[in-house]
């Protein structure tokens, strides 16, 4: 029977849980110094590892042989808590399971020393849906557990859990994994399923995940069932029933441009093609939405971005809106997509907001006022129509900005080594790999270069750097590196996101002292 790739890529060890490394470094060195706590609260958004590093924990704690803090998943207890069979941890839905009978049930079984295992673990899952009274009956169980009980708590609204039982536990919050890591994780799960997933397909489902890679998982599934092939970026798309950032980029590009039949037209094709309304405006706002973050904190904010604005069309459309417009847009959007639940109508729904986008004199609102006004300011400040208004970051076309010196590029040593060294090393790496480790090395993940004699792998995400970056592994690739030729190797991972951006003012004025440091004196 197949097997679905969130339950079949669920992390067994807490090396292994994605983005959480706080966390997991903290139950880690709990598990190999004794210092359990006798309760735990994990909380945080869906997808984000809760319930995976509470049976994680469940095992670590009783595992014969732990493996630096983490379960070896090979003893009898290991392997009868991943069958499910281990009558000591228990795993309760608190939304099917919650009444006070139930917790009162609990509480004349805890009594009692575990059968099979050291520690007797209650994983209760969504335990914000207990009853007031249910709560009542676990507190005194909670405050003071015999010696063999572990209560763990799991909840995605951690402001329903009565301050009582906060008290009492330790807390753990769950960051949303970011668009990255999830693209990243996605990427090498494709290798390892023998998937061809593209870089641009692989990004738009980190986008669409939100945070929860078990949801960009189950999207990735979805897509591959679909494709039958390379998921690509259109085929995405297809099978999610989204417009795609072109299409997003088309309807504001007519707002911007006043065209009020194009915008209709094409909003009538999307519909006609069955794109859901309100995933339609979700997408223009959500490009709205990294416009203005372009438009108010150019550099700062490039860290906030979705990934939409990267796209040719995004950038075209910087110069065409002000911030005002913006606001107003995202603002209408946004109101119109709140109705759309209550509207018996979402087609009209969608067209009226669309027309009193491209049509601003219709909307008297404060809001839509103040964003004619802001664009009349800028137009009266750069001395520029609003219809020739440059791109954002541009000078009027009567300031041209000044050319800059091209940078020289640092010739870069290689050593002595065929020049497809890096996915040759790899060919001969991978059948030595941990089956979990082989599908971090696509040529999307990491890529390695030679710099000053030294084998650097350049990671495309901070959550690769953190998988590659371990003694054991760096160890093993140098191995193989140093076998093809003949000399030690030294292996350095790089983290691609932390890299800092290249200042090219500062690299033209380095590359001109470079080439007369025979006038240039410093003193």
């Amino acid at each position: 029977m197949y097997q679905a790739l969130y339950r079949k890529y669920r992390p067994q060890t807490f090396d292994q849980v994605v983005a959480q490394p706080g966390i997991t470094r903290t139950l880690k060195n709990q598990v190999q110094s004794g210092q359990l706590s006798h309760a735990y609260l994990f909380t945080g958004s869906r997808g984000t590892g809760k319930t995976s590093c509470a049976k994680i924990m469940a095992k670590a704690v009783n595992c014969q042989n732990p493996q630096n803090g983490n379960p070896c998943n090979q003893c009898p207890a290991c392997r009868s808590i991943n069958r499910g069979s281990c009558m000591d941890v228990l795993e309760i839905d608190a939304a099917s399971n919650n009444g006070v009978d139930q917790v009162r049930s609990l509480r004349d079984e805890a009594v009692y020393l575990p059968a099979e295992v050291r520690y007797r673990v209650y994983i209760v899952d969504e335990v914000h849906m207990l009853s007031l009274s249910a709560f009542n009956a676990l507190l005194k169980l909670i405050e003071e557990p015999p010696a063999h009980l572990i209560f763990i708590l799991a909840t995605t609204e951690l402001q329903k859990v009565p301050a009582t039982i906060l008290s009492r536990c330790q807390r753990f919050s769950f960051r949303r994994i970011s668009p990255e890591d999830v693209a990243a994780q996605l990427q090498a799960v494709a290798a390892q399923e023998q998937i061809q997933l593209e870089p641009e397909a692989a990004r738009i489902l980190g986008r669409m995940a939100d945070g929860a890679l078990r949801d960009g998982l189950s999207l990735l599934d979805q897509c591959a069932t679909a494709a039958q092939g390379p998921v690509t970026a259109q085929g995405v798309y297809r099978c999610l029933g989204l417009a795609g950032t072109q299409q997003a980029a088309a309807i504001l590009d007519a707002i911007a441009r006043r065209d009020t039949p194009a915008a209709l037209a094409l909003y009538d094709r999307l519909y006609g093609e069955g794109k859901d309304v309100a995933d339609l405006l979700d997408e223009v706002c959500a490009l709205a939405r990294d416009l203005l973050v372009l438009h108010t904190a150019p550099e700062a904010g490039l860290a906030m971005l979705s990934g939409v604005s990267t796209t040719q069309e995004a950038q075209a459309l910087q110069g065409k809106l002000s911030t005002g417009e913006l606001v107003d847009i995202i603002g209408q959007i946004q109101a119109t997509a709140a109705g759309l639940t209550r509207a018996g109508k979402t087609r009209m729904a969608g067209e009226l907001c669309l027309i009193r986008l491209c049509r601003p004199e219709l909307n008297l609102e404060p809001e839509a006022m103040n964003a004619r006004l802001t664009k009349l300011e800028a137009a009266v400040a750069t001395g520029v129509r609003p219809a020739e208004q440059p791109p954002a970051g541009q000078l009027p076309p009567e300031q041209p900005t000044a050319k800059q010196p091209p940078a020289e590029e640092l010739p870069v040593e290689q050593p002595p080594a065929e020049p497809d060294f890096w996915p040759a090393l790899v060919e001969g790496l991978l059948p030595k790999l941990n089956p979990a480790d082989r599908g971090f090395f696509a040529p999307t993940l990491v890529t390695g270069r030679w710099v000053e004699n030294r084998l650097q792998l350049d990671c495309s995400a901070t959550y690769v750097y953190d998988r590659l970056n371990r003694p054991e592994l760096l160890r093993q690739i140098g191995q193989a590196a140093g076998e093809r030729l003949g000399r030690p190797v030294q292996v350095v991972p790089v983290d691609g996101q932390a890299r800092p951006k290249q200042n090219e003012n500062l690299q033209a004025l380095l590359n001109f002292g470079r080439q007369h440091s025979d006038i240039v004196k410093i003193k």
